[in-house]
């Protein structure tokens, strides 16, 4: 048996860190343990360009100088990106893609786009330039059941763009579904994911198990159980195209218990020790390592770190709350046992 795991610092490959006194929690949370992490571009006011990319890139450091941690920004899609701000993109050591977001599928998405093809141009020229697509890989047309949202996705817009544009290489962000993992399996060295911690560990009857559960709603919402082991079977297989990204995602309590509830699921205050439980549970530690340190460093070309983390198999209680402001965060797992703490080295 395992007891004791020390790897490079990892890499959060998806990362959501708002603003304000939210910003300055959260963030400590993640560079905790994380090297590096892709921070989200999707603010209330989204980072559109590579000024506000760096601004937003300094505040983060503001409150992370402590920790030896790197936020790679990303560039929020949008039609005003042009050659002259994608050169600036690439030149730039700070952001590492551009996120695209379907108009309306997620938090602050309502400035995303409605039609794939008027993304064309600038498809070319980012992989012209050779810069990262990540994608938030669910249809924005509410015919179409939530639940097949991602599916369709794929099979309507993916599979073109990546036979339209074979060599710009595209990350789909937090799959949940078995059709996502036989995709990326199934085609070119190009095309990665990351998963999620709470795509492994849950299928959609956490939803629900009492009462409608707030705090288990995120987007993609979580799918029957054959999906969650088609995710952690990719998770946990050893193939490089699959990689870690929490999709951390803080709403205040308040905001999750109301009429109308936000989606996202917070896990960055133990995230690293719950990928650890998860992998551990399946037989599968040993794994762990390239999974969160080094396909995703890989896949975006950067060094693996040399800093390194300590996971130690210990018992460890996840608070039951965290205070922010006046209100307060729910984290992933709140007030269960785990059983790995991390450490310092």
């Amino acid at each position: 048996m395992i007891n004791e795991l020390i790897i490079p610092r990892p890499d959060d490959m998806h990362l959501h860190l708002r603003e304000g006194e939210m910003l300055k929690v959260v963030s400590q949370h993640s560079a905790s343990q994380f090297g590096r992490a892709i921070i989200m571009p999707n603010l209330k006011n989204p980072i559109i360009n590579i000024e506000l990319a760096h601004i937003y890139c300094d505040e983060i450091k503001k409150y992370t100088k402590s920790y030896q941690f790197e936020p790679l920004m990303a560039i929020y899609f949008n039609e005003g990106l042009n050659l002259e701000e994608l050169k600036k993109i690439k030149a730039s050591s700070k952001v590492i893609g551009i996120k695209l977001y379907p108009k309306g599928v997620t938090t602050n998405s309502n400035k995303g786009i409605e039609s794939f093809e008027l993304g064309y141009k600038i498809f070319e020229m980012m992989e012209e330039l050779d810069i990262p697509l990540l994608i938030h890989g669910e249809v924005n047309d509410i015919s179409v059941d939530i639940f097949d949202r991602e599916k369709i996705f794929i099979e309507k817009h993916l599979t073109r763009v990546h036979k339209e544009f074979p060599k710009l290489r595209i990350v789909l962000e937090h799959i949940s579904t078995k059709d996502a993992t036989e995709f990326v399996k199934e085609t070119s060295n190009k095309i990665a994911a990351t998963i999620t911690p709470q795509h492994l560990l849950y299928n959609r009857n956490e939803l629900f198990l009492g009462g409608f559960r707030p705090h288990a709603f995120c987007l993609p919402v979580l799918k029957r159980e054959e999906h969650r082991v088609a995710v952690l079977d990719a998770a946990i297989s050893g193939n490089s195209k699959f990689f870690l990204g929490t999709d951390s995602a803080p709403h205040k309590r308040s905001e999750k218990e109301s009429s109308c509830g936000c989606a996202g699921i917070y896990s960055a205050l133990n995230a690293m020790e719950i990928y650890a439980e998860i992998f551990d549970r399946n037989d599968a530690i040993e794994k762990l390592m390239d999974f969160s340190s080094k396909f995703g460093a890989d896949f975006y070309k950067l060094n693996q770190s040399k800093e390194k983390l300590k996971l130690i198999r210990s018992r460890n209680k996840v608070p039951t709350t965290i205070k922010i402001d006046d209100d307060e965060i729910i984290p992933l797992m709140a007030g269960q046992e785990i059983g790995w703490n991390c450490s310092e080295i």
